[in-house]
């Protein structure tokens, strides 16, 4: 797949501590595309657009 296109932003599900950040990229189409912020050369998670929206619907929201 190419990634070249992928337009990265911070998730809003993540901290402001810049510990446990992932960055997600849905602007591609079919499909959102999720790394670790610190490791940007690593590893890439693709989602189904419905996936991903079922998987962000059941992480619990932090309490600042």
């Amino acid at each position: 797949m190419d990634l070249t296109g992928a337009r990265w932003r911070k998730s809003t599900r993540s901290g402001n501590n810049g510990g446990d950040c992932v960055e997600v990229a849905d602007n591609l189409p079919g499909t959102v595309l999720v790394r670790d912020t610190k490791d940007r050369a690593g590893a890439v998670l693709t989602f189904a657009p419905t996936a991903w929206r079922s998987f962000v619907a059941q992480v619990p929201t932090r309490t600042r």
